[in-house]
C-alpha cells in the first residue's frame, strides 16, 4: 500500500489538551489515519486506547500506523457516537476523550469515494461507512426542493441555495444525476459568475452540506459529547476539534450544559434540583490553528478545538 496521507490538526495543542497520564485509558472517536492516536500512544508510556471509526479503508491504514503499540488499542468498526454503551457493556472509564470532526485528508483526496468536486466522473457517493445504503445520490434525486434548499444553506452556509435546489430538481427531472462532474455543472451554473469563485471552488459549500447529510453527522453530537463527558474520571479531559459553526455549537451548548450547577430559586434554602456542575473549561473561548499550520494545511482554517476537564 502507498504510504497514508494524513495530516492531523493542531495536534501538538490536542495532545496538550488532554493532560496524558502514563497509565491513562484514552478514546480517539475519529481516528481516521490515526495521527492523533499515535501520538497518544506515544507520548502516554503503558497508556491503553480505544477508538472508532466506521471507514473500514482508514482503520486497515490505521492498524498499519499503530503497529507498533499493539496490545494496547482496540479498534471498533462504529460510530463514536455509540462507544458510551460499548463502554458501559465492558466496563471501561476514560482518562481523556479525543473527537476530531474534520474529514481525513486520505479521504477527500480519494476521488473514488465521491467526496470531491474535483471527481468529475465518479458517482455521487459520500458515504464515510460503506455499509450504509444511503449516498448522496439518494439526496440530490430524492430530496424535495425546499429540503435541499435548507441543507444547502444550514450544513452549507451556501448564499444561491435556493437557486442551485432549483436546478438540481429540474435536470433530474430529465434524468438522474450520478456522477460529481454533473452536480458541479450544476452548482457552477446556479451561481452568478461575480460570485462564483469568491471563497474558493463554488461547489464546496454544497458538497459539504450534502456530506453532512449523508452521513448525519450532526445527528445527537450534543448527546454523545454530554455522555462521554460522563464516561471520564475526575480530572480526564475531553477535547473536540470541530470544522463547521453548527458542530461548534453543538459542543459549546453540550459543554454548557455539563457546566452548569443549581438552578433552583435563589431563595430556596437548599437545593432541589439536584444538579451539579460536572466539568470546568480549559478553554473559555476556542483555540484555533496557528499561523505555521494554516500555512502548511489549509484544511486546519476552520478548526475550533474546545477542551473541557471532568470535576
Amino acid at each position: 500500500m502507498e504510504p497514508l496521507k494524513h495530516f492531523p490538526v493542531m495536534l501538538e495543542e490536542c495532545i496538550e489538551g488532554l493532560n496524558l497520564k502514563e497509565n491513562g485509558v484514552y478514546f480517539d472517536g475519529t481516528l481516521g489515519g490515526a495521527g492523533h492516536s499515535y501520538e497518544i500512544l506515544k507520548r502516554a508510556p503503558k497508556s491503553t486506547l480505544y477508538a472508532t471509526d466506521v471507514d473500514e479503508y482508514g482503520i486497515g491504514r490505521a492498524e498499519e500506523r499503530l503497529c507498533e503499540f499493539r496490545g494496547r488499542y482496540k479498534i471498533y468498526r462504529d460510530n463514536f457516537k455509540n462507544f458510551p454503551a460499548i463502554a458501559e457493556r465492558e466496563g471501561i472509564r476514560l482518562d481523556g476523550v479525543l473527537l476530531d470532526l474534520g474529514m481525513s485528508s486520505f479521504q477527500i483526496d480519494d476521488k473514488t469515494r465521491g467526496f470531491s468536486y474535483l471527481s468529475e466522473n465518479e458517482p455521487l457517493d459520500m458515504r464515510m461507512d460503506k455499509r450504509a445504503p444511503f449516498t448522496a445520490q439518494d439526496v440530490v434525486n430524492g430530496y424535495a426542493k425546499r429540503e435541499l434548499e435548507r441543507i444547502l444553506k444550514d450544513y452549507g452556509e451556501e448564499k444561491f441555495a435556493a437557486k442551485i435546489a432549483e436546478n438540481i430538481v429540474a435536470q433530474r427531472a430529465v434524468r438522474p444525476l450520478k456522477t460529481c462532474g454533473e452536480l458541479v455543472e450544476i452548482i457552477e451554473r446556479s451561481i452568478p459568475a461575480k460570485f462564483r469563485y469568491e471563497g474558493g471552488h463554488p461547489a464546496k459549500r454544497t458538497f459539504q452540506a450534502i456530506r453532512i447529510e449523508v452521513n448525519g453527522e450532526l445527528d445527537g453530537l450534543g448527546d454523545a459529547v454530554i455522555a462521554l463527558t460522563r464516561l471520564l474520571k475526575s480530572g480526564g479531559r475531553i477535547a473536540v476539534l470541530t470544522f463547521h459553526s453548527l458542530e461548534d455549537r453543538a459542543v459549546k451548548s453540550a459543554f454548557k450544559e455539563l457546566e452548569t450547577d443549581c438552578v433552583c430559586d435563589k431563595s430556596l434554602p437548599v437545593c432541589v434540583c439536584g444538579r451539579k456542575r460536572e466539568i470546568k473549561l480549559i478553554t473559555k473561548h476556542p483555540v484555533t490553528a496557528g499561523d505555521e499550520e494554516l500555512r502548511e494545511n489549509s484544511r486546519s482554517k476552520s478548526a475550533k478545538l474546545r477542551i473541557a476537564e471532568k470535576l
